[in-house]
């Protein structure tokens, strides 16, 4: 039978109130009576309802963060830098993955505002911003997580993924690379996207160098694997010599379908870098040239303006960028 807080006030022989103040404000409370109270909790195995306490508050002290790939180490790491802010406030972070499937995020979406939670982080499958401008609107805050919102209404943090494209590119033509393909996923998740303008961008600059865009359904090691598998299948003079892969777990894959299945040697015949530098790509049979994203700082920044969100000073939105680093291993003939 559950155990409620008159039952608590009955054994304690104090009112409901006092039992009250004992778990939500002790120091209005004596020690003694704190102690009687405490004594009979422990005594009938008192729970309290805390979701109840909290939606008669109007919030919980959760915060909902909502990321595209939960299998994906660098949004594993996101999510640690968030949990980590978050306890120092007190607050616990719920995570639901949207595995780049809008439905499913609007879903998590109606979830968090129905628990009331005080605000939601969300790394955006795409940007709708009449569906974003729709959720803040009801009250819920909201904070961009590796996206901005156009028009800015929502404060965001990100890394510039341009520049990040651009990173890996003029690094493989450094190397002497001119046929170059890049992997990615889905052409309408917005650092697919970013990625590949950066790229772009290297590539106008060197006219004898080409690129090629071998585009797959979800940024997995296992569809890396299969634009590794189309590469090694071609013949050798229809071969891109160097490959930029939107994120690392791509890059992993096409290690495997090029250098073990294809027999391409890496770095010889085949130059090859991922993004997002993940713990992984340090430890592949060969090292895995990267760009790096602060991933735990991105999560810890989320928290942070989200707090100031809910900071009733009035202060001004936010959008912090953070730049990327080149980190170049054997992959890449270093």
């Amino acid at each position: 039978m559950t155990v409620s807080v008159k039952d608590v006030a009955a054994a304690a022989s104090v009112s409901v109130g006092t039992v009250s103040n004992v778990l939500n404000r002790p120091d209005k409370v004596s020690p003694a009576t704190v102690a009687r109270v405490q004594a009979a909790i422990d005594e009938l195995g008192f729970v309290r309802n805390d979701a109840a306490r909290q939606l008669r508050a109007g919030r919980s002290r959760s915060i909902g963060l909502i990321i595209l790939d939960s299998a994906n180490p660098f949004f594993a790491e996101v999510a640690r830098g968030a949990e980590e802010r978050a306890a120092r406030e007190g607050m616990s972070v719920l995570l639901g993955s949207s595995d780049q499937v809008p439905e499913r995020e609007s879903n998590y979406l109606d979830l968090f505002r129905e628990q009331r939670v005080n605000g939601v982080l969300l790394t955006p499958t795409d940007v709708d911003a009449d569906m974003l401008r729709h959720f803040t609107d009801s009250g819920t805050p909201l904070v961009i997580v590796d996206g901005e919102m156009p028009g800015g209404r929502v404060p965001s943090v990100a890394v510039d993924d341009v520049r990040g494209g651009m990173l890996a590119v003029e690094h493989l033509l450094e190397t002497g690379r001119r046929r170059i393909a890049y992997v990615g996923g889905p052409a309408g998740i917005r650092q697919v996207a970013d990625r590949l303008e950066g790229a772009r961008r290297a590539l106008a600059r060197v006219p004898d160098a080409t690129l090629e865009v071998i585009e797959q359904g979800a940024l997995t090691v296992l569809h890396g694997r299969d634009a590794g598998e189309q590469i090694a299948h071609r013949p050798i003079s229809e071969r891109p010599d160097a490959v930029f892969c939107a994120n690392d777990l791509l890059a992993l894959g096409v290690m495997q379908g090029t250098a073990i299945l294809g027999e391409m040697r890496i770095p010889e015949d085949l130059a090859l870098i991922g993004y997002d530098d993940i713990d992984f790509a340090e430890s592949a049979v060969v090292s895995l040239s990267s760009v790096r994203q602060p991933a735990r700082t991105i999560g810890a920044e989320a928290v942070e303006l989200l707090l100031e969100s809910l900071d009733s000073s009035g202060a001004a939105i936010r959008h912090v960028r953070f730049q990327p680093e080149l980190v170049v291993r054997a992959s890449t003939g270093r």
